[in-house]
C-alpha cells in the first residue's frame, strides 16, 4: 500500500455527489469537503499508510468512520442552550490550530507548555469545537462555557486499569468516549490518585483517548513510561504530546525522558 493506492481507496469510500474531494500532491494530503457547508477534513496520507502496514483494514475503517462522523457534525447546527450537559473540555497539543479554517477563533485556555484546552459540544459519536461565532450567536459568555465544561468533566467515570512493570505501577484510563485525556483537568481525581502513589507521580496524555498515570519507583520506570507514551503518541488518531508531566502540589510540570531500549 502506498499513498496513491490509499488515496484511491479513500476516494471510493468517501466520495459522493454532496462532497468535494481534492488531493494536494505536494503535501500528500487528501481533503474531503461537504458542499453543503463548505467545510471539510484534511487527511495526511503518509500517516494513514504507515498505520495500515500495522493494522491493515482496521486503519482504513477508522479513518472512514472519523471522516463520516466529522462531516455529519459539521453539517449539524450547534446549539448550546438546553445542551449544557454535552459541553466538555478537550486537550490538544500546543501547536493545534487556534482557529477554524474560516479564520474564526476557537474558545481556548492555556494549560501547559505542551498542551492547550479547547471546548466542545458533544454530538453523540463525535464533537464540535466551540468557536467565537457560536458564542456570539447564542450570546454566551466564555467563562460560562469553561465553568460548565470543567463541571461536566468531573462527572465522567474514572475507572482505571493497572499494570506493574519492573517494580513500577502504571494506571490507564481508556474509555474511548473522546474525553480520556480531558480527565487530566479533574484535579480532584488526580489528587485522589496521588494518595495511592508511593514513588513519584507522573501523568501522560499521548493522545485524546488515553490518560496514563505512573507511580515511578525506580529509574527503569521512566524508561518504560517514555517508550509507552511514544508508542501511544504514534498510534493515536488525535496525538497530543509524547512528553510526560510531574504532578506535584496540584500542578503539572512537563518533563523530557530520554528512553533507552533494553
Amino acid at each position: 500500500m502506498d499513498s496513491i493506492k490509499m488515496k484511491r481507496e479513500l476516494e471510493s469510500r468517501l466520495g459522493g455527489d454532496e462532497r468535494l474531494i481534492t488531493y494536494d500532491r505536494e503535501n500528500d494530503q487528501l481533503r474531503i469537503e461537504s458542499k453543503k457547508v463548505g467545510k471539510g477534513i484534511t487527511l495526511s496520507l503518509g500517516g494513514i499508510v504507515a498505520k495500515w502496514h500495522n493494522e491493515k483494514e482496521k486503519a482504513i475503517n477508522e479513518v472512514v468512520y472519523y471522516v463520516e462522523e466529522g462531516l455529519k457534525a459539521m453539517e449539524s447546527p450547534v446549539q448550546l442552550t438546553d445542551h449544557e450537559k454535552r459541553i466538555f473540555p478537550v486537550i490538544r497539543s500546543a501547536s493545534f490550530p487556534t482557529e477554524a479554517e474560516e479564520g474564526v477563533p476557537f474558545l481556548t485556555d492555556e494549560h501547559t507548555a505542551e498542551t492547550k484546552i479547547y471546548y466542545a459540544l458533544d454530538m453523540g459519536k463525535t464533537y464540535r469545537l466551540i468557536d467565537s461565532r457560536v458564542l456570539e450567536k447564542e450570546g454566551w459568555d466564555p467563562y460560562r462555557i469553561k465553568e460548565i465544561a470543567l463541571f461536566n468533566v468531573r462527572s465522567l467515570s474514572t475507572s482505571l486499569k493497572e499494570d506493574q512493570v519492573a517494580g513500577n505501577i502504571f494506571y490507564f484510563l481508556n474509555t474511548n468516549d473522546g474525553y480520556d485525556a480531558s480527565r487530566i483537568l479533574n484535579k480532584g481525581f488526580l489528587n485522589d490518585i496521588q494518595q495511592r502513589i508511593t514513588g513519584t507521580m507522573v501523568v501522560a496524555v499521548p493522545h485524546q483517548d488515553v490518560l496514563i498515570i505512573a507511580d515511578i519507583r525506580n529509574d527503569r520506570g521512566y524508561d518504560v513510561l517514555a517508550q509507552m507514551t511514544m508508542s501511544f503518541f504514534a498510534s493515536g488518531r488525535v496525538p497530543i504530546t509524547a512528553l510526560s508531566f510531574y504532578f506535584e502540589n496540584g500542578e503539572l510540570e512537563p518533563i523530557f525522558i530520554l528512553g533507552k531500549n533494553k
